[in-house]
């Protein structure tokens, strides 16, 4: 486990993500002439991540369930019930994530 947390393909991507995240403050902190920012990007990196984190559960929690609907066909409905409730809990949560990410200051 942790040797996987220091491979190069990781390390990458959150250097990737550091230099995009740092880089972008530099860049908003330059007020154009119209008052607005150069670069306007933590509403849509906020998107971003809430649907990046809203698919990623979706899909863990659909493969959970699919693979213990494999082993114990006998309570596939009692799995699929509460696959679809936590679900819709998950895409309530994200459409409430997007609400918040989309207001303007």
């Amino acid at each position: 486990m942790i040797r996987s947390l220091y491979s190069f393909r990781t390390l990458s991507v959150v250097a990737a993500i550091a230099l995009t995240i740092f880089v972008a403050d530099f860049a908003s902190a330059q007020e154009a002439a119209g008052g607005r920012s150069l670069i306007d990007l933590t509403p849509a990196f906020g998107v971003g991540l809430v649907v990046i984190g809203a698919a990623f559960g979706i899909g863990k929690l659909a493969a959970a369930a699919y693979e213990s609907m494999s082993r114990q066909p006998e309570v596939a409905g009692n799995i699929q019930t509460a696959m679809i409730i936590a679900a819709a809990l998950i895409e309530g949560f994200t459409f409430y994530a997007l609400l918040i990410c989309s207001q303007k200051n």
